[in-house]
């Protein structure tokens, strides 16, 4: 018998983690690496939000915090959640987290038991199925390919519904993918579920403020799936907040209360001057967010004008996040008359070691004919990037 636990042993290592270590040792070797891996804008947090941060702080505001998150943060959230997307949670309906991957772990562990089956959208964000697998129970993946926009449709969602179903997962917009769903594509998905009493939505909506389309649309603001629509949001994308680690949940009271529950047995409340700061963030003026999301479209347009020249890649127009998702599958096979490329993973690792490109195998989002690219970064280091892989990838044959 192993001293390690089947869990952590069965658990895989997260890529977009894998990948950054590797561009990090390559950099102390002395390589130019451009790491378009990590899901991290590139943004400072906006100075009137570290202010209240240094200002809690010093005025002492440094102590444990109520498992579930400050009164004032718990308001601003319900506040917002009112205004912005039409989603009636009450305060004791919301759950304030040390970010919103435990804010999902909080769920799986609070929703599933052995068996119990979780409806993925795929491709889906990493950790998504290593924590319902953690927490026992078992992804049905349903997969939607580049013909779909990377979106599932109604369909397939009830397709995919079976007795043991607890809920569906999936996030708008997208990681890996950027695609965003439509009110009407939401509308339908709601439209399913309601069919089906014992079947819940989890909604991860952690990207809200970078789209570039129409408004952001919350699929619980349907009245058919309110009572039964958790929704995952936080402060790191939107207001490049990545390192003060805080997300939050809404929800039905008695999963909320269960997300505290055990949260309290685990982490407890967050850290104290990082909700005081959100609280800022939700309140003051959102003009540094528009213009980070202003940046981010001119990016992706770029990335996608200068992909689209390289012979193989294949490449939808999606509507938000800071990600573009390539079908890159006609390399596979493919020789340079040194490399071969016989799958994703060959290909990141490829463009790693010989043109120190850090990009991310689809694999791990479920789409293995695919790689992720993060355009959360310099228009000077895109334009390189791209540069490296053209002349690279040319040669392939």
């Amino acid at each position: 018998m192993g001293i390690l636990s089947q869990r952590v042993t069965s658990m895989a290592e997260s890529e977009t983690l894998k990948m950054a270590k590797m561009a990090r040792e390559l950099r102390e070797q002395g390589h130019a690496v451009i790491s378009l891996s990590l899901g991290e804008p590139d943004f400072d947090t906006p100075d009137h939000i570290k202010k209240v941060a240094t200002r809690a702080i010093e005025e002492g505001f440094t102590k444990y915090t109520p498992v579930s998150g400050i009164l004032e943060l718990k308001k601003a959230i319900s506040n917002k959640f009112h205004k912005e997307n039409n989603l009636p949670y009450a305060v004791n309906q919301i759950v304030v987290s040390n970010g919103a991957k435990q804010s999902f772990a909080n769920i799986c562990l609070a929703m599933l038991d052995e068996g119990d089956e979780v409806v993925v959208f795929s491709p889906y964000w990493v950790s998504y199925v290593q924590i319902i697998q953690m927490a026992g129970g078992k992804s049905v993946i349903v997969k939607a390919g580049i013909d779909q926009d990377y979106k599932v449709s109604a369909e397939q969602v009830e397709k995919a519904i079976t007795d043991k179903t607890k809920f569906i997962l999936f996030s708008s917009p997208c990681n890996p993918t950027g695609s965003v769903f439509t009110r009407h594509e939401l509308d339908e998905i709601a439209n399913v579920v309601a069919k089906f009493p014992h079947v819940y939505i989890v909604s991860d909506e952690i990207y809200e403020y970078i789209q570039f389309a129409d408004k952001h649309e919350s699929i619980g603001s349907n009245p058919l799936v309110f009572d039964r629509t958790i929704t995952i949001n936080g402060f790191s994308k939107g207001y490049a907040m990545t390192g003060w680690r805080l997300g939050y949940l809404g929800a039905p009271k008695f999963i909320a209360e269960a997300c505290e529950k055990i949260q309290g047995q685990f982490t407890s409340g967050a850290a104290s001057f990082s909700q005081k700061a959100a609280v800022e963030a939700l309140e003051a003026s959102n003009d540094p967010t528009d213009r980070m999301k202003d940046a981010f479209l001119v990016r992706r347009d770029l990335v996608i004008d200068l992909l689209s020249k390289i012979k193989g890649i294949k490449i939808n127009h999606p509507n938000g996040a800071f990600y573009l998702f390539p079908d890159i599958s006609w390399f596979f096979g493919k020789s340079n008359g040194k490399d071969t490329i016989h799958n994703a993973d060959d290909f990141c690792d490829l463009v790693m070691n010989n043109v120190y490109v850090g990009l991310v195998s689809g694999g791990a989002f479920g789409a293995p004919e695919c790689i992720r690219i993060s355009y959360a970064a310099s228009e000077q280091e895109l334009r390189e990037a791209c540069l490296r892989l053209a002349e690279y990838l040319g040669n392939f044959k």
